[in-house]
């Protein structure tokens, strides 16, 4: 009897049992939603990010950079109450890398990155496989003193489109630095780098891929010494690869045995480059900051006699940006850090060669009289680019480029 009273229960509609489940699953989602800060609502970001600690996965090889995070972590803890550390990275994608291992291990709201420095294939990587939170970066409120609508490359990295995942941070451009003590006349493009070098031996070098300085190097000197430039700043395809840089390889045999110590070795970093040029190893350096030259003599680095110059056919230029993984555990402290970055204030000491002396990402047209007053009075010195040499940019190349570049350097040069 027990039997056929069971079987003749009422069974569950699966169409039903479907809708619950979606409505508990758009249900759960909406709360998880509520949670996440709202920048447009900004007074409740302001006071949910004080007392969050933020930690800020950024590369750590250059002291200037590494004391003006410092003196931002200061700032951060006065001004919003937020306690900033820095991680300091010898490669971002070690920080890629971790957060694509959280994703994989189900770490979906707990993450280790708060705040990522990232720009160019990092920042495609991040993008393609869905590890960042967002839109965000639009609406800041800093974010208008960049003027995007006459700046499109605040909305775009290495021609991948930021879609407000991301907020810009500072400009950079590749700049070449010389001592004029022992060098009159520098090389003006990378054809005439190599016969300079060759009758100039051992005076110039690059640091070695994958950093970021010497990939950078091989990305300017492809644009200058490949057939067709546009096909740089499509998405690379494996089957054109090796005819389409076969001009780099013969270019970089014959520049490989007149380098510093015949090419025998590649330093580590932009900052060793810096090293060389002061102690009088190397006549001629480059560095992805324009003004490396003053903030070098600045800090005693470098000798009065140095100057800066950009090649004549232009140089590799980019916006480095800021972006929060998908699940940081303080996205509202790390939206607060990237709007201090934006601000006239952070901008203007950036610039300022006395501390970091890079490029500002902000519209003099969009700040008040005070604001620009905050730049104007940084006056540059005579080891500064001109402002005609600073207007020859050169795009990045698509971001897919980058990654077999430095591959095929190391099979090419280091793997044996």
């Amino acid at each position: 009897m027990a039997r056929q009273t069971k079987m003749n229960m009422p069974q569950p509609n699966s169409s039903i049992l479907t809708l619950l489940l979606s409505l508990l699953l758009i249900f759960s989602c909406n709360a998880l939603l509520a949670d996440e800060p709202d920048p447009s609502q900004w007074n409740e970001v302001l006071q949910d990010a004080r007392g969050q600690n933020i930690y800020f996965y950024a590369w750590g090889g250059e002291s200037r950079i590494n004391r003006f995070i410092d003196w931002a972590k200061s700032e951060l803890q006065s001004q919003f109450g937020i306690d900033l550390q820095h991680v300091k990275l010898s490669d971002t994608a070690q920080a890629v890398s971790r957060v694509l291992a959280e994703k994989q291990a189900g770490n979906l709201d707990n993450g280790a990155v708060d705040l990522l420095w990232v720009n160019g294939e990092n920042f495609a990587a991040l993008k393609s496989n869905q590890l960042l939170y967002g839109p965000w970066a639009e609406d800041l409120p800093n974010f208008e003193l960049v003027d995007a609508e006459r700046n499109p490359e605040m909305r775009e990295d290495f021609t991948v489109s930021v879609e407000g995942l991301e907020s810009p941070w500072t400009r950079a451009q590749l700049v070449f630095y010389y001592d004029t003590q022992w060098l009159q006349s520098p090389p003006r493009s990378i054809r005439d780098l190599l016969e300079w070098s060759k009758s100039n031996p051992g005076e110039f070098t690059y640091p070695r891929p994958p950093d970021f300085l010497g990939s950078t190097f091989l990305k300017q000197a492809l644009l200058e010494l490949v057939t067709n430039k546009e096909t740089l700043y499509e998405p690379m395809r494996a089957a054109e690869f090796e005819q389409v840089t076969a001009p780099l390889w013969s270019y970089l045999d014959a520049l490989h045995p007149q380098l510093l110590r015949s090419g025998r070795y590649f330093p580590t970093n932009g900052a060793a480059l810096r090293t060389f040029l002061s102690d009088g190893e190397t006549s001629l350096a480059f560095s992805f900051s324009p003004n490396e030259a003053l903030t070098g003599i600045a800090s005693g680095e470098l000798p009065d006699s140095v100057r800066s110059y950009v090649l004549s056919g232009g140089t590799i230029a980019n916006v480095s940006f800021l972006a929060i993984p998908f699940n940081a555990r303080n996205k509202a402290a790390a939206m607060v850090t990237a709007n201090f970055l934006l601000s006239p204030a952070a901008q203007a000491r950036a610039y300022d060669p006395a501390h970091l002396g890079n490029l500002t990402v902000l519209s003099m047209d969009q700040l008040t009289p005070a604001q620009r007053r905050l730049f104007e009075s940084i006056k540059a010195g005579p080891a500064a680019p001109s402002l005609d040499d600073l207007s020859r940019t050169l795009q990045e190349p698509h971001s897919s480029w980058m990654p077999a570049l430095e591959s095929a350097w190391l099979q090419r040069y280091l793997i044996h």
